[in-house]
């Protein structure tokens, strides 16, 4: 979902059919009291009719402006002779109007008096716009945040200027750099949703210790800065005779009203370590630098930003959200605020729960949730479908129309208020300023839009369920803590299903006396606690419970140090039962989650996880990942490619087993799955390479040209056959003639240089061992003259090379040959020489006779031992006899049937080769037959991780119709043992 499909902002208006008697007299004694104070301003107003409807509106609805504009009848005039009651500011007009009125203050009392007059001329303007309908919801907001800001910058940037003169300048101890405060503004002013009568919650810090220089007697930093925040707050905050600017609310820095007023950069970070608390978490989530040194601010936040957002999925902000919630409540009750719009049940506050909670889990991985506009984070979690369409639109919609009830209920008189009305008066002018019939009809739209809110929050933040199978889950928890005799504890487990109770036992013994449990920290083992009744209950049902529940703990000893896992399990019950249902299926599935727990998060949808991404969602979700990270961040952008790599590899295993998708179509997809990943790691490589020696370029008949590169896929990549694990045969291609023209950057090498390192990159890339695995381990010994050969050929040299040196096993692997990523000029050449190659004339017994001594010597070095064991792959009658059957029929007959080199998988070739009459169709379709058999099985054998041999007994009847092919068409026979 885009920015553009969320509902409009647009402010309600009036309701013009109906007013009720109370705005009529309002309206009267306002336009009166105006009339009286500022004459022949309200007469250029009337002189507007776009200003005059707006003054009918404003007037009735906000005591507020009315009073402001009585005490001050220049102000009246001001605002109408400038336009400035009918225009957005540009961007940057609130600092210079805070610059202009501050222009003059000599002292700390003259800088509050121009403060404080210059809010209420621009709080009028504001609340004016919004009540007229001239400013939609994110303009209001955006105004106030942005008015208060200036406010702070400029008046710290005055009293800086004072205090300097007074103590000195502050000077750091080890940088010796002059400091500067830095101010960060929290909740609403963070994020730029301030409302029309909030106050404004700040964090002070400085970047490091250190005292003045240049005055009488120095000081230290902490007591500079503390002084220069007290000014800066009684600037703000202090109320006179002219008001006040902004209640200034300090509650939110470490240790809150017993703290320091101000901290250096290293003590907040100590703190956050060590002492910083869930609920500061999401506070800092809107934390944004509003005044001081930006530079240095912009440092702090990312000193500050992984105690925010942790690497990992952090489903732990579920529990500590619905613990905060819960502290609400118990607030709500006791002050008797149910009806409070902000903290009341399907208030404002609990949509900004729902969007936050999705940033603290999520954020760590996903730089795009980093954001602050709650409206922003909506639609993001909707494009990404954490959140549905629909959910996302609903809390969207009910968030802007509580919004703007807030502004109604607070420009009323510039109140701090979350609370109804209960005077009859007011509530008929509230629901004529929402744009409602009548009071009864508000009403039941705010119900109606906080009984939205509140469906959603609990089916976010519903508590876990305690229960997955019949038996009881407080005999299952005792089972756990050992809190029942052996006996008791065997009775408890038959009963959930397991057939074997005393090995489960002892293995759940294991565990809870092991390092994985002793080792956990309180979180933690609360966590485990928690978890492990809902998993004994999931396992029980299964068909096979001891072997699940051996994997499903080995799974847990891996993650437990991860506790935010183990909160992922607990709150998600249908991501628990999946993981059982993937342990029972596959020990491979099993260790993948446990080496990649970040693979958990994908187990939530089971509508998703049974269904492998096309091409086209898998390059869509690579290029999103990758967007996600910095351009500069390798490292990041390769662990984001492993991530997406595993995650694609879990769907297509996961359906895999499930049998929701045939065999063909796994390789399909691990093929297409290798082939993104190879084109966006060839993408990364070559970056990094240009940025540093520039492009590559050749000349030709004089002029200079770029030059391509392109990666080969041979063997199962090239056959479109990958499984499971398996490795990658690549040839690297460039196209270049003069291999010594330099590139083109400040660094310039040779091309043929700058190619090898970049097939050295990306074999790099790929195998890398990182905390999020590899990629795929590759294999170059295809390359012409294999491990003694160049790296990388251009391409005059491998078809120089095919045609003139190339033994005939090495055009045998060119018939699974096929390009997989890079310059399509290059791909397009190489097709062409290849296909030159394999449709050659050829001596048909010259060819047999070398294939089948290849085959031979194979099948003497892995073939396996005894008669009661089949080798799926290299025993007699295994997939390698058909893969070499079906090489020799391409070499033998291509140069009388082109067509059969238009394919490289085995399947298609066999169709070919039948069509072409070099098999006769029943023989061609009986060693397809087998050949789909021998790979189902080594899939499946794969995800159990079984070696890939069965007994002799099985497969009877497709090894001897291969054998019987192998006969015919290669001319030997073969013993099967």
């Amino acid at each position: 979902m885009t920015a553009e499909t969320l509902p409009p902002a647009d402010p309600p208006r009036p309701a013009t059919d109906h007013e009720p008697e109370a705005v009529t007299r309002l309206r009267r004694e306002a336009l009166s009291a105006l009339e009286e104070a500022a004459p022949e301003a309200l007469g250029r107003l009337r002189a507007d009719p776009e200003l005059t409807a707006d003054l009918e509106r404003v007037a009735p609805a906000s005591e507020f402006v009315v009073r402001a504009l009585t005490a001050r009848p220049d102000l009246l005039g001001e605002l109408v002779d400038s336009g400035d009651l009918g225009r957005a500011y540009d961007e940057g007009e609130y600092a210079r109007r805070v610059e202009q009125a501050l222009a003059e203050a000599a002292d700390d009392n003259a800088l509050g008096v121009a403060l404080r007059r210059l809010r209420r001329r621009e709080m009028v303007r504001i609340i004016w716009r919004d009540l007229a309908g001239r400013a939609e919801l994110d303009a209001t907001t955006l105004d106030l945040s942005a008015f208060a800001e200036a406010c702070i910058d400029g008046a710290l940037a005055h009293l800086e200027t004072w205090q300097r003169a007074e103590m000195g300048t502050p000077m750091g101890a080890y940088s010796g750099t002059i400091q500067r405060l830095v101010v960060l503004g929290m909740g609403k002013l963070g994020a730029g949703e301030l409302n029309v009568s909030s106050d404004i919650d700040l964090i002070f810090a400085f970047p490091e210790a250190g005292e003045t220089a240049g005055a009488t007697r120095s000081v230290d930093n902490e007591r500079y800065f503390t002084r220069l925040g007290q000014r800066l707050i009684q600037a703000l905050d202090a109320t006179t005779a002219e008001g006040r600017v902004f209640r200034v609310d300090m509650r939110l820095r470490p240790f809150g009203e017993a703290g320091a007023l101000v901290a250096s950069f290293d003590a907040l970070e100590t703190y956050y370590q060590l002492h910083g608390r869930e609920w500061e978490r999401y506070a800092l989530i809107k934390a944004r630098v509003v005044g001081g040194d930006r530079t240095a601010g912009a440092a702090l936040m990312e000193q500050l930003r992984p105690f925010v957002y942790r690497r990992y999925l952090d489903y732990g902000a579920f529990e500590s959200i619905r613990d905060m919630k819960a502290l609400i409540n118990r607030e709500v009750r006791r002050k008797g605020l149910e009806g409070n719009i902000k903290l009341g049940a399907g208030g404002i506050r609990e949509v900004e729960f729902i969007a936050q909670a999705f940033q603290l889990i999520r954020g760590g991985r996903d730089s795009e949730l980093r954001r602050r506009d709650l409206r922003g984070v909506l639609r993001l979690l909707a494009a990404d479908d954490v959140l549905t369409d629909y959910a996302a639109r609903e809390l969207d919609a009910a968030y802007v129309f509580l919004r703007h009830l807030e502004h109604r209920l607070q420009g009323r008189a510039d109140r701090q208020t979350h609370e109804l009305p209960t005077d009859a008066d007011e509530r008929a002018l509230l629901a004529w300023a929402m744009g409602e019939a009548d009071w009864e009809a508000l009403a039941h739209r705010i119900s109606d839009e906080r009984d939205g809110v509140r469906g959603h929050f609990e089916q976010v933040f519903a508590a876990p369920q305690t229960e997955h199978a019949e038996s009881d889950p407080g005999d299952l928890a005792l089972v756990w803590q050992e809190g029942l005799e052996p006996e008791e504890t065997d009775a408890a487990l038959a009963a959930a299903g397991f057939g074997d109770p005393a090995t489960a036992r002892e293995r759940l013994s294991a565990l809870r006396r092991g390092h994985a449990y002793r080792g956990l920290s309180n979180r933690g083992r609360e966590r485990l606690d928690h978890l492990m009744p809902l998993l004994l209950g999931a396992v029980g049902g299964r068909d096979a419970p001891g072997r699940t529940l051996e994997r499903a703990l080995e799974l847990v000893e891996r993650i437990a140090r991860r506790s935010v896992y183990l909160a992922l399990l607990v709150e998600n019950p249908m991501a628990l039962s999946q993981l059982v249902k993937l342990c029972e299926a596959s020990p491979w599935i099993a260790k993948q989650l446990g080496q990649h727990p970040v693979l958990l998060d994908d187990l939530l949808d089971p509508a998703t996880l049974y269904r492998p991404p096309d091409r086209t969602e898998l390059e869509r979700d690579a290029d999103l990942r990758l967007r996600r990270v910095a351009d500069d961040d390798l490292e990041a952008q390769m662990d984001a490619l492993r991530d997406f790599a595993q995650t694609a590899m879990l769907r297509v295993a996961a359906a895999d087993v499930a049998e929701a998708v045939p065999l063909m179509v796994v390789s399909d997809h691990l093929t297409h799955l290798a082939e993104v990943i190879l084109d966006r790691v060839l993408t990364l490589a070559w970056s990094h390479l240009t940025a540093r020696h520039g492009r590559p370029s050749c000349r030709q008949d004089g002029a200079v040209c770029d030059t391509g590169f392109a990666i080969i896929g041979y063997g199962k990549l090239g056959g479109w056959e990958l499984g499971y694990g398996s490795d990658l045969d690549l040839v690297f291609l460039h196209d270049s003639e003069t291999e010594d023209e330099p590139t083109d950057g400040e660094r310039p090498v040779a091309s043929a240089v700058f190619f090898a390192r970049l097939a050295q990159r990306i074999i790099h890339l790929l195998g890398a061992q990182t905390a999020s695995g590899t990629l795929y381990e590759v294999d170059v010994r295809l390359r012409p003259s294999g491990a003694a050969g160049l790296l990388v050929t251009n391409l005059e040299g491998f078809r120089r090379y095919q045609e003139g040196s190339a033994w005939t096993w090495e055009h045998q692997a060119l018939v699974r040959a096929r390009p997989v990523a890079g310059d399509p000029a290059v791909a397009e050449t190489f097709e062409a020489t290849r296909r030159e190659i394999l449709t050659r004339p050829r001596d048909p017994e010259t060819v047999q006779t070398e294939v089948r001594d290849m085959r031979r010597r194979m099948r003497e070095t892995h073939a396996s031992s005894g008669s009661d064991r089949f080798d799926l792959k290299q025993d007699p009658g295994g997939m390698a006899d058909i893969e070499f059957m079906v090489q020799y029929g391409v070499l033998a007959h291509a140069h009388e049937h082109p067509g059969l080199v238009d394919f490289t998988d085995n399947i298609r070739l066999l169709e070919r080769l039948a069509e072409a009459g070099c098999l006769a169709a029943e023989e061609a379709d009986s060693l397809a037959g087998a050949y789909r058999a021998y790979r189902a099985r080594r899939h499946r054998l794969t995800l159990q991780e079984a070696p890939t041999v069965v007994p002799a007994t099985e497969f009877v009847d497709e090894r001897r119709a291969v054998l019987a092919a192998w006969q015919r068409l290669m001319g030997e026979t073969l013993e099967t043992g």
